[in-house]
């Protein structure tokens, strides 16, 4: 506890202070999600996490997420659950129940195999994590083609397409099952403007593809228009998932909070995060009443990195501090978003992907610098 006082003075005498407060505020805990109403798992004023490293670049990723958090004295003791078949995936399940709390890297589905489902979708749905929140936030120092850019995408998690139901009536003729409700349309239209309200954020977008899907994405957006009319401070728009594609690549300063199926939430949010540098800097998470895991937003489990030193570490270091501050740990979450700041800006250290020549390893050598320092 001496640690993290002396660090907030530190802090605050370098006028960092006021860059906390802006960067990333949607790291606050959120609504009425996990463990507002339950415990996490704390022994001796420690939390423990399930940490699920993944595939990929995954592994490599949680190394250094535990030195950071480890630097900074954080109290976190991780579950490790390496997930590679069915028993691994209900272990980690259970693991996940238990603590209220995960740290999490994208799992290899087999695009090959149709009998293979997405362990990462059968997670979400076995826990009821139906909101997924990615801030697509500019960072300063990091050049991209459009300046000013903060809009946060909210994706219904749980239905839409990513229901794996599909058969084959007869050869050549697969039906795919689309399933849209008003509970869980009503339910994320609530959040997304909850969200809106608690982040003073002045605008709620919806986008759909009604104008084609008349029942289903018609529910959808019927239903946000519905929520929409408990928002009177809060403006409300929507937009044609076409048309949402190309006005976020020309004009994304217009957006501020999106919500929308599962399947355009998808897309949209690998466009927000290109937009503001790519998969190595943007954090991902996914909420639901009572559980949550931390990811990077973008998904991606980076075959092509492995081994190569050259990853950009900050979308997994910031899930981290995300996470810390969902446990109300926020000292030490403002701790690891500053080092990370402080380091992309002044340009002590920077990855390929974000014009730099450094390696994995030095970044995070670099940020573990300025949490000592």
């Amino acid at each position: 506890m001496v640690f993290v006082n002396s660090c907030q003075l530190r802090l605050k005498f370098k006028g960092l202070d006021w860059q906390i407060k802006q960067f990333y505020q949607v790291g606050y805990r959120l609504l009425s999600t996990s463990k507002e109403n339950n415990t996490f798992s704390q022994y001796g004023g420690r939390y423990t996490v399930t940490l699920i490293p993944g595939d990929g670049i995954g592994p490599e990723m949680a190394g250094h997420v535990k030195t950071v958090l480890h630097k900074c004295g954080a109290p976190i003791d991780f579950e490790d659950i390496d997930i590679k078949d069915k028993p691994s995936t209900e272990a980690a399940i259970i693991s996940l129940k238990r603590n209220g709390i995960g740290l999490k890297g994208t799992i290899t589905t087999k695009i090959s195999d149709p009998q293979s489902q997405s362990i990462n979708a059968q997670i979400r749905r076995k826990l009821d994590l139906y909101s997924n929140i990615v801030p697509c936030k500019l960072l300063p120092g990091v050049r991209t083609r459009h300046s000013e850019v903060d809009l946060v995408v909210i994706r219904e998690n749980t239905e839409g397409e990513y229901g794996s139901l599909e058969h084959e009536n007869v050869d050549g003729v697969v039906e795919s099952l689309k399933i849209i409700t008003e509970k869980k349309s009503r339910r994320i239209a609530k959040f997304a403007f909850d969200y809106a309200v608690q982040n003073n954020r002045r605008k709620v977008t919806a986008i759909h593809k009604a104008n084609i899907m008349k029942l289903a994405d018609g529910l959808f957006l019927d239903t946000c228009r519905d929520v929409s009319k408990e928002y009177n401070n809060i403006e409300f728009e929507s937009m044609i998932i076409d048309n949402c594609c190309m006005q976020m690549v020309t004009n994304p300063q217009q957006f501020d909070v999106m919500v929308m199926p599962n399947l355009y939430g998808n897309i949209v949010s690998h466009i927000g995060i290109g937009l503001v540098g790519g998969n190595g800097l943007v954090p991902g998470k996914n909420i639901g009443d009572e559980y949550a895991i931390f990811e990077s937003g973008a998904r991606n489990i980076g075959t092509d990195l492995v081994g190569l030193n050259r990853a950009n570490p900050c979308g997994f270091l910031f899930a981290s501090a995300l996470m810390l501050r969902h446990l109300g740990l926020y000292s030490y979450a403002d701790i690891i978003e500053n080092a990370i700041w402080t380091t992309i800006k002044n340009g002590k250290c920077r990855t390929p992907d974000i014009q730099g020549d450094g390696t994995t390893v030095e970044f995070i050598e670099a940020v573990v610098k300025e949490i000592v320092n």
